[in-house]
């Protein structure tokens, strides 16, 4: 029993054995990078997967049927995800400013010129575009399952959900399709570095966001949400919205402006 609406975190072993699974994993992909052997890379991996699996287990356990996850520690959380989508909002503004930097005044090395002579970039109106609207559809139906959820409707906030994680993985089908159709690579300049790295990233992160959606889905599916107690839902939501703006300016600025 306790006096108090805070969390006190029980002894885990888990940020210890995801600290040494991490450091496998990039000790792999050192390995993989300069010796061409990614056996490291793999057992990293798997290693990292499931202390993951079995970490975000035991917050699920103290949310949803330990009754840890008061008023209080819900706001905390609140208030770390927010600062943790700015993070990533400045780690974004880095690639955007090297981008804008190379293509604003394109140096001499490149031709003077931007995109670089030799570069064949894609034509926005095509897969780039039906990228975004796959992406604004799917921010249209995360909120419509949002709002079904706190209206107690859980038939339409699965629907709007399921709907959310089929076009998450969509649009990774279609960026894969991009990447193996480019005519330049990662090695081709600034531009090629630039867009491989800033698209890249995203999506990872839609590759991320899918999958934080997909465990909501199931656990939407074994009643872990209420209408008032849903957080894990509402993270996943925030990091979609973040995900899908994030691209709007890829699009302008990489796909139709860079271009």
């Amino acid at each position: 029993m306790q006096n108090h609406p805070f969390h006190l975190v029980n002894e885990s072993p888990w940020p210890l054995l995801g600290s040494f699974s991490t450091f496998l994993l990039l000790g792999g992909v050192c390995k993989w990078f300069h010796l061409n052997e990614v056996n490291l890379f793999l057992l990293g991996n798997l290693t990292t997967f499931m202390i993951m699996y079995q970490w975000w287990r035991d917050i699920v356990r103290e949310s949803t049927m330990q009754g840890c996850h008061t008023i209080k520690v819900s706001n905390g959380l609140r208030m770390g995800m927010i600062l943790f989508i700015i993070s990533e909002i400045f780690f974004f503004l880095g690639f955007f400013w090297a981008f804008y930097h190379s293509s604003l005044s394109p140096n001499v090395e490149l031709g003077m010129n931007w995109p670089p002579k030799g570069i064949s970039t894609f034509n926005p109106l095509e897969i780039p575009l039906l990228n975004t609207l796959v992406l604004l559809s799917s921010g249209i139906s995360i909120t419509w399952a949002h709002h079904s959820l706190m209206e107690n409707n859980f038939n339409q906030a699965f629907y709007g959900l399921l709907i959310t994680v089929i076009l998450g993985g969509y649009f990774s089908s279609l960026q894969l399709f991009e990447y193996m159709e480019a005519s330049f690579s990662i090695a081709d300049s600034i531009f090629g570095a630039s867009f491989f790295m800033a698209t890249g990233l995203h999506g990872l992160h839609v590759l991320i966001g899918s999958t934080f959606l997909f465990v909501c889905l199931i656990r939407l599916l074994n009643n872990h949400f209420s209408p008032i107690h849903h957080f894990g839902f509402e993270a996943a939501a925030w990091y979609w919205h973040f995900v899908d703006v994030v691209w709007l300016f890829l699009y302008i600025s990489i796909y139709w402006w860079g271009s």
